[in-house]
Order: structure tokens, then sequence, then C-alpha cells
């Protein structure tokens, strides 16, 4: 009977501290940073690994964490990898948590998650991004951000800011943000404490990352606000606004690339940040200007059909 008890008593006192939301992470050859992520996540619910056929061994880390594995077949168009989880998926909990694979939960943050939703008074809450880049945190360079990444089921989902896309332009939302839908009560809140996130593996893989998220901007910014109608570009709205109207003031300036550059390592202070942040800004002008090239292949080819033979 003593047994029996203490059984009961020690299950009780898991559920009491299981994170009670859905995480759901995309992945694709992950396993690398999978291990630290997962582990970070224990205390949740249930863990959703969205997974693109990797061809390393991120599978069998989401499996030995215990996580659901789920493989995600892109054939292009919309939605993509975790709005389509989102649709698709048999969630459990009421709360939604988006988790990248190179990011991970802190004990600080998940007792702030147990409170916010324990009584929750909004429909989603802005997470923190605690950047590290190259082995060293990024305190400046524009680096740090929000995102809405804690919601709950049913209330938010990814704007569309491109329904012809292909899998050049990467299998996962890249610079779409999640949106409160129009019938909730549209309440937010900021949690203070951060997610940390690895931003960078290796320079190669980031570089070729960043390759597919240029194909995917270079399509969204030549065809301007047709798409855009949740989150428009304005001086006076959202960080995620004010970075969108940023990038498309600096769009029509000849040299662009170089004054987005300078203003992540001067303006913003990204000098302070050492090597670590003159690479991040210097790669972050350099994909700045891949977008504009990109801009001007896309018109290039478009006259080109246009031609009568």
């Amino acid at each position: 009977m003593h047994k029996l008890a203490d059984s009961k008593q020690r299950l009780a006192a898991r559920a009491a501290e299981t994170l009670p939301i859905t995480v759901i992470v995309a992945a694709r050859n992950e396993a690398h940073n999978l291990p630290r992520c997962l582990a970070s996540l224990r205390c949740a619910g249930e863990v959703y690994v969205i997974d693109s056929e990797s061809t390393d061994a991120t599978v069998q880390i989401a499996e030995a964490y215990g996580a659901h594995v789920v493989q995600f077949h892109y054939q292009g168009g919309w939605p993509k990898k975790r709005q389509w989880a989102m649709d698709s998926l048999p969630l459990t909990y009421d709360w939604i948590f988006l988790v990248d694979a190179d990011e991970a939960l802190t004990p600080e943050l998940a007792t702030e998650i147990r409170n916010a939703i324990r009584h929750p008074v909004n429909d989603g809450y802005y997470v923190a991004l605690r950047m590290f880049f190259l082995g060293r945190e990024l305190r400046h360079c524009g680096a740090s951000f929000y995102k809405l990444s804690l919601f709950r089921r049913g209330k938010g989902r990814f704007e569309c800011r491109l329904k012809d896309q292909d899998s050049s332009m990467a299998d996962m939302e890249v610079h779409e943000h999640v949106v409160l839908d129009e019938g909730s009560k549209g309440k937010t809140d900021r949690l203070k404490h951060p997610l940390l996130h690895h931003n960078v593996e290796s320079l190669s893989r980031y570089i070729r990352k960043h390759d597919e998220y240029s194909n995917w901007e270079a399509r969204v910014w030549l065809e301007g606000e047709r798409n855009t109608r949740d989150l428009k570009p304005s001086l006076f709205g959202t960080q995620a606004q004010r970075r969108r109207w940023l990038r498309k003031k600096l769009f029509a300036l000849p040299g662009s690339p170089i004054f987005f550059f300078l203003y992540k390592y001067i303006f913003a202070l990204g000098f302070l940040d050492g090597i670590p942040g003159l690479i991040y800004c210097g790669l972050q002008g350099v994909q700045f200007f891949h977008i504009k090239a990109k801009i001007y292949e896309l018109r290039v080819q478009a006259a080109g059909k246009k031609e009568p033979f």
C-alpha cells in the first residue's frame, strides 16, 4: 500500500511539474542543435518535432527524448511546415509554443509561462530571443527581437505573405509572423525572460539557409504589399512592422546593402560585439545585397518572357 501511495504521489508531483503546452519544433538535419533544445523542453507536456526528411540523426535524437516525430513533405505553396502542423496534428494542450531547433527554453522562462497560462488574460505572449553567434552573445547589432511564440490553440496563425512558393524558398515559414485571428480577444503581452537562440552551427550552413531565405524575400519584396494584409510596414507599428518599414525604405536607396551594414554595425552598436558582431553585420549586409540582386534577376526573367520570339 505504501508503495502504491508513493507511486501516486510521484505521478501527482510529475503532473504538477508538467508545463501544459504543446511545443512544435521545426527541424531539418538538426542533430547538432536538437539535444540542447529538447533537453530544455523536458518539462513540456507535449513536444512535436516536424522533420523534413533529415539525413542525419535528427529523428533518432528526437525519439530518444520522447518527442513525437512527424515527417513533412513540402510540395510548394501554402501552408508551410509549422502552420501545417497546427492545422493537421492532434494537439493535446490549449497553448502552443513554437521553438526552433537552435533555441532553448530556460527554467526562468518555463516558470513565467506556467504563471502566464495559469490565469490567462491574453491570447498570446511575445517572447524575446537572446542571440548567440559564433560562441558570443550578441547584445547589439539589432539582433534581439520578439516573436509571438506562445498563443492559444485556434487563436493564432502564420500570416501568408506569398502563396506561390517552392522548395527553393525553404519549407518553413521564413519571416512570416504569427498573428492573432480577428475573432480572438486580440490581447497580447510580453514575457520578461528570453529564449536562448544559438544562431549559427557553422557559417557554411548559415549561408546556405539564408540563400533560401533570400529567394523568398526577393519574391515577397518584388510583389510589394499585395500579399501583406496582416503586418504592413509601419514606423509606428509592432517591432516586426518597424523592421519591414526600415527594409522597405532601404530597398529604394542605391547602395542600400552598405547602408544596412552601417546601420547594424555603427548605429545599432554592432562593433561592441567584437569579431562575431562584425561577421554577423557583414553577413546581414551581404544577404541584403543578395535580395536586391535576385529582385533584379526576377525582373529580367519576367521581361524576357514578355519578349516575342
